[in-house]
């Protein structure tokens, strides 16, 4: 059995944060394990612009120009990895069992850190009818196929959900000369950015259909077309408002899980509300030196954003190594109604340096609303909102000065609430 100070499971934009951010800390023997051929994970077939680090401004990298530079900072600390490695199994003892090339191997660590990141639903995940023929197709294997591999997997393309991924294909589907006919939407509201709808959507006059989803999809060998149909408050299809448009391909952009299969086997609490790890303030899950971070925790709204957090984690994972880190759990994070999820979930002040950084996500569009987060039944901090909509996170930051006035609490609690007409 092969001993490392730090393992990170997973090669993308996440592990390899973490991987530089526990080297940077002074951990010398680092190893990340890949399943695929090559470090990047999903950026290596991201060729469109807009990402970049926030506080330097560079917008427009493409997805491949933006990891490469962590590819090469991977190589200038000489951080061990391994690609063709697929970790089948972890436990809580931080040992590791990888299939690779040179067979089954067998690692132990003192700290690991599981950054598996995403993966799309297929179709069976999500009931939608029809016979099974060809030309349905997943946003990322189709941003695979055009990306990576030089064809259009269709010329008259239906995209069902307005997920990211899926309005990025919907534009570079353009580009390439495939006709895209309509975006489908279930929801009233994009699952994406506004700019995204505008770049991708708007600019390249590509229409997008809300309160929409798709009933049937039609054809004997390959897809013919598919019938939609308006849906009600209660998201069920409408009887009479069906639309047939002619097609021979379907996307489909509807959502992304965390991937965490590996993780659950091992005994980390997975939550129901973001489908990952249980986390306190230092990205720590329940189970001891075990931390998580990126998409396997939850759905991030950009690479920029996975990238500080999983910075953080590879700082915190050293900390936990020399010791620098308190393992009490004394402070719940809980959310009121609007709310689907929070992160942290737990705290331990001692472990915050300067703030508290809470991020969530609210389950449906809000106007002129109050953030508010309160100390036990205390309010202490109060942030107006004109706009919210699900597919933004928001964040909080809390300053230490309040938290040290607040050691006692054992629940912070954050609510939606009308802003009052004073304010």
């Amino acid at each position: 059995m092969v001993e490392y100070d730090v393992i990170i499971i997973g090669g993308g934009i996440a592990g390899l944060s973490a991987a530089i951010g526990a080297r940077e800390q002074g951990v010398k023997k680092v190893l990340i394990l890949e399943r695929e051929e090559v470090l990047g994970g999903a950026l290596n077939q991201c060729i469109h612009t807009g990402f970049g680090d926030k506080e330097q401004e560079y917008e427009f990298f493409t997805g491949t120009e933006y990891v490469y530079k962590f590819i090469e900072r991977i190589k200038e600390l000489k951080i061990e990895y391994k690609c063709n490695s697929a970790v089948i199994e972890l436990n809580g003892n931080k040992e590791i069992k990888v299939v690779s090339e040179d067979g089954i191997e067998f690692y132990k660590a003192k700290a690991v850190i599981l950054a598996m990141g995403s993966r799309e639903k297929p179709r069976g995940a999500i009931n939608v009818p029809g016979s099974k023929l060809a030309g349905i197709i997943t946003a990322g294997s189709a941003q695979k196929i055009i990306n990576l591999e030089g064809y259009l997997p269709g010329k008259e393309i239906v995209i069902l959900g307005s997920g990211h991924i899926g309005v990025a294909m919907a534009r570079r589907m353009t580009i390439e000369g495939g006709n895209v006919k309509s975006v489908i939407e279930l929801m009233s509201y994009p699952n994406c950015k506004e700019e995204d709808i505008k770049e991708c959507l708007t600019d390249f006059n590509i229409p997008i259909k809300f309160n929409h989803t798709v009933v049937d999809i039609n054809g004997k060998d390959r897809v013919e077309g598919v019938t939609i149909s308006e849906v009600d408050e209660k998201k069920v299809p409408i009887p009479g408002t069906e639309e047939y448009i002619a097609c021979d391909t379907l996307v489909l952009s509807v959502d992304l899980l965390p991937e965490n299969e590996i993780s659950r086997k091992a005994g980390v609490t997975i939550l129901n509300s973001t489908k990952g790890p249980e986390i306190d303030e230092s990205m720590h899950t329940n189970l001891d030196g075990i931390f998580a971070c990126g998409n396997v925790l939850y759905l991030h709204d950009s690479a920029s954003d996975i990238v500080d957090e999983a910075f953080q984690a590879g700082i915190n994972a050293a900390y936990y190594i020399f010791g620098k880190r308190y393992n009490e759990k004394n402070i719940e994070i809980i959310c009121a109604d609007g709310i689907s999820y929070a992160v942290p979930n737990f705290i331990n002040l001692n472990n915050i340096e300067n703030y508290l950084n809470i991020k969530f996500r609210i389950n449906k569009p809000y106007e002129k609303k109050s953030i508010n987060v309160y100390f036990d039944n205390e309010l202490e901090v109060k942030i107006n909102k004109d706009k919210m909509i699900p597919s933004k996170i928001e964040t909080i930051k809390i300053p230490k000065d309040i938290l040290k006035n607040k050691k006692d609490c054992y629940k912070i609690t954050i609510k939606l609430e009308d802003i009052k007409t004073e304010e």
